[in-house]
Order: structure tokens, then sequence, then C-alpha cells
């Protein structure tokens, strides 16, 4: 068996096959009614959708930055059950903008035949909601289309993925907490 570099992911995170490029559904979304901020990213990369799990790329910089926002320093490396329940302690809902789509990779770029998810429904059954966080441009474009003038702030913060690599952690954690100090709940 090759042992690969350092640099390759494990092959769990390798990106599946997708020779057809056949549609791909996302993941559900994370919340409940007592939600205050929902988290909207565009849709889950290769990795995650492998593994079943919102950010499960380990370069992905979400659950540092959530770990910061929510005053949780271990949160990143804890198992995905308790880091969706720090989600629900913080009162973060989490989902994606697009619910289903055709894609070669990860990229955002190479979403083809995008489905949008029903943010509509979603966000009526969320009545304390006050804010809206978009990861990345296209979660912001996407939710903008299938929310038109909402009545809630639509907030574009940078991306957390790893081929946004033009911030450094320390800066994606600075612009997401500047953008939603207001919405956390301590």
């Amino acid at each position: 068996m090759k042992t690969r570099a350092s640099s390759q992911l494990p092959a769990v995170f390798a990106r599946p096959p997708n020779p057809e490029n056949e549609r791909l559904v996302g993941l559900a979304p994370v919340f409940d009614a007592q939600d205050r901020l929902l988290v909207l990213g565009s849709f889950p990369g290769a990795a995650s959708l492998q593994a079943a799990q919102y950010y499960a790329h380990p370069r992905n910089a979400f659950w540092p930055v959530m770990a910061a926002l929510l005053g949780e320093p271990d949160l990143a490396t804890r198992p995905y059950a308790e880091r969706l329940q720090a989600l629900r302690r913080g009162r973060v809902a989490l989902w994606d903008a697009v619910a289903a789509c055709r894609r070669e990779g990860s990229l955002d770029t190479a979403i083809e035949a995008a489905e949008p998810s029903d943010l509509m429904d979603l966000v009526a059954r969320l009545p304390q909601l006050r804010a809206i966080a978009c990861n990345g441009a296209l979660a912001h474009r996407q939710t903008l289309l299938a929310l038109g003038d909402v009545a809630l702030p639509v907030l574009r913060l940078p991306s957390t993925s790893p081929a946004h690599a033009g911030l450094s952690l320390a800066d994606k954690i600075a612009a997401w907490r500047a953008g939603l100090a207001p919405y956390l709940v301590a």
C-alpha cells in the first residue's frame, strides 16, 4: 500500500467520482424553533456529502470559526454530534442555499443546474430568527434569489472553504465575529 503525501487528503475525503455528472442532493437542515441565526452554505463539498456531515473537509475553517464565535475552543475536534449540540446552545441553524445540483468535485464554480433549498419554509419555521449569515458569495447570491426582500439582515461573510485562501483563519474569524456579534447567544 502506498502512503499519501501529507498534503493529500485521506481516502475518506477523496473526491467521489461523478462520471455521468449525476444529480447530487444536499444535507437536511439542522435547526430548531429557538434558533436566532441561520448560517447558509452554498452546497456541501464532496467530503461533506461522503461523510453526511456539514463542513467535513479537514481544512474547512467553519468549525474553527464557530469554535471562536461560540467560545468553545475545542469545538472543531469534538465528534460531529457534539458540534451540532454546540450550535443548538448558540441558537444557530445550519443549511445550504442549494438543495441539489450537478457538480464534479467540490468547487462552487462547478455547480450546474442548481435547485434552490426551500428557504422560505425554513425561515417561516424559525420565529426567533434575527439574521441569515451566508458562507460565501454563492450562498449569498442564492439566498437573495430565494428570499427576495426578506425582512431580516442577510449577511455575506467570507467563505470558510479551503479554496478561499485569500484570508487567514484569524481574518475569517474577525470578519465573522464583526458580522455576527449582535446575533450570537453568549
